[in-house]
């Protein structure tokens, strides 16, 4: 099965630490990205370079998607150089781009007529899983067609099976939904404990394992007491996905004051330090109102400065 070629497009932060895994488990492999620069650590191991969707899917069996948005994910299968535009017959796409499954599955149904197949694989997690290879894909499709793309997707991380096409979009949506929430809400119950006497370092261990505990707390309160926040998941993404749940929200009539007022505190914190900043500048926020500062020194290892097992 390693003789299957993949392609890979998009290789941002978790995109090229994706893409070099698939490298990593011996898939010969073609990327393309905005950037060629992006591109520079895998074509130094062995990787071919194209210079446009099209490209890819004319020498490739798979290819991956891991791109900013709907609105990149639509150029890279409908543009003037897109994937319908050549070869696709037989040939699987996973797209793991976070987007509405609505839109999705109208891709999805373009890249089928083009004679193709679909999976959706949307990721969860942080740039750390990514490089190990551990990171969680929702995954969503026809069963023959992820058995066939099953050595492709091992290498990408673990699989959890959500239903048709489509439904991995949804699942990732809530599942960032309840991310979101959870961030905004650790800096406001941090600054409280701080301010009412319990300190930062003090008030997280005794939260681990509790009832308030979550991945968020688990793994993104390092970047609030090492003081950067985490960039590698930028606030622009968050806006991204929270727009994204909006309109998922307004198409189920669901209720969702605490998504609104998240969507609202983190369109403050782009306001306030910029698009660019750190997902968990949310909580920033929060402690600069207060005037706290919730800094504990450590070695708090920044997420993307995590190696591959096989690179330590």
């Amino acid at each position: 099965m390693t003789t299957l070629k993949v392609g890979f497009i998009g290789l941002g932060t978790m995109g090229g630490a994706v893409a070099r895994n698939i490298q990593r488990a011996g898939f010969p492999i073609v990327v393309h990205d905005l950037s060629v620069d992006a591109a520079a650590t895998l074509r130094h191991h062995g990787a071919t370079w194209a210079a446009s969707p099209v490209e890819v899917i004319n020498q490739v069996d798979i290819v991956v998607t891991m791109v900013f948005g709907p609105k990149q994910v639509d150029q890279v299968l409908r543009g003037p150089a897109g994937l319908t535009s050549g070869n696709c017959t037989d040939k699987i796409w996973i797209d793991c781009t976070t987007g509405g499954p609505a839109f999705a599955r109208e891709l999805a149904t373009g890249f089928r007529l083009a004679g193709g197949h679909a999976i959706d694989a949307p990721v969860t997690g942080s740039v750390d899983s990514a490089i190990r290879g551990d990171m969680i894909m929702f995954v969503g499709g026809e069963d023959d067609i992820i058995k066939k793309a099953g050595p492709v997707l091992m290498a990408m991380g673990e699989s959890r099976r959500v239903g048709v096409f489509g439904n991995g979009h949804i699942a990732k949506l809530v599942n960032n939904q309840l991310w979101k929430i959870h961030a905004a809400a650790i800096g406001e119950a941090m600054v409280t404990a701080k301010k009412a006497g319990l300190e930062p370092d003090v008030w997280w261990a005794a939260m681990k394992g509790g009832a308030a505990d979550s991945f968020v707390l688990q793994h993104d309160v390092p970047s609030i007491f090492a003081g950067h926040y985490d960039p590698s998941f930028r606030l622009a993404l968050c806006l991204k996905d929270l727009g994204l749940i909006t309109e998922l929200i307004t198409e189920t009539g669901t209720r969702a004051e605490l998504t609104q007022a998240t969507y609202t505190r983190f369109r403050e914190a782009a306001d306030r330090y910029g698009e660019d900043a750190g997902e968990m500048s949310v909580c920033r926020l929060i402690e600069d109102d207060a005037g706290v500062n919730l800094r504990v020194s450590g070695d708090w290892l920044p997420p993307w400065q995590v190696k591959h097992p096989d690179d330590q």
